[in-house]
């Protein structure tokens, strides 16, 4: 490409061109400048698509504690008429450390989710690319590792066989989702990626290397 300069002449009066040449000598008014605007543009498109993906994730995020991991541990301890501990000691205080870590893990996946691949974890909203990156390097459902980990952590607070079971509850309810619904959904959508990706990694025993 050669940089030059264009006279041209019309019936409203005779106009300047400074823009590029090729090699055989045909203008291209857009130059490097009319590229800028279009990359400029591009990345703005991304950026936008990515917030509003992020924006979904976060709104399916707080629908899932909301229910999951407050309101429903809640009326369970309600309903097993199990009250807050009157002090806390030992116990509770290993909860807390072993229900940060969970809900960590889980927020983690979400997040992992809106930035790898650049969809959600809810069903209707899958991601477009197929995650393999953060926790999920080490399993394959980390997420309901972490919020499974989290309501263990809440019956060991309350001391609560009643919420203990509605944990064992949850896991046995996720992983009939997993193996009937996410699993087949994942292999149609990701085919020959998802299935080396399952002989490497483990559905729910995490690997150490």
């Amino acid at each position: 490409m050669i940089y030059g300069r264009a006279w041209w002449t019309s019936s409203a009066g005779t106009y300047e061109h400074s823009g590029r040449e090729d090699s055989e000598g045909v203008a291209n008014p857009a130059g490097s400048g009319g590229q800028d605007r279009l990359a400029a543009l591009a990345r703005e498109v991304t950026l936008q698509a990515a917030m509003l993906v992020l924006a979904r994730t976060i709104t399916y995020a707080t629908l899932f504690i909301a229910v999951v991991l407050l309101y429903l541990p809640a009326r369970v301890l309600h309903w097993a008429g199990v009250g807050r501990p009157p002090t806390i000691g030992a116990p509770q205080a290993i909860a807390l450390a072993v229900g940060a870590v969970g809900a960590a893990i889980a927020l983690w996946c979400v997040f992992a989710f809106a930035l790898v691949g650049r969809g959600t974890p809810a069903p209707f909203d899958p991601p477009r690319r197929l995650v393999v990156r953060g926790p999920y390097r080490r399993v394959r459902n980390p997420m309901y590792i972490g919020a499974a980990v989290a309501l263990g952590a809440a019956a060991l607070f309350y001391q609560s066989f009643a919420l203990l079971a509605f944990t064992a509850g949850f896991l046995l309810v996720t992983h009939l989702f997993v193996v009937g619904y996410e699993e087949p959904t994942l292999r149609r959508l990701f085919g020959a990626e998802y299935e080396a990706y399952c002989r490497e990694v483990r559905r729910w025993w995490p690997r150490l290397s």
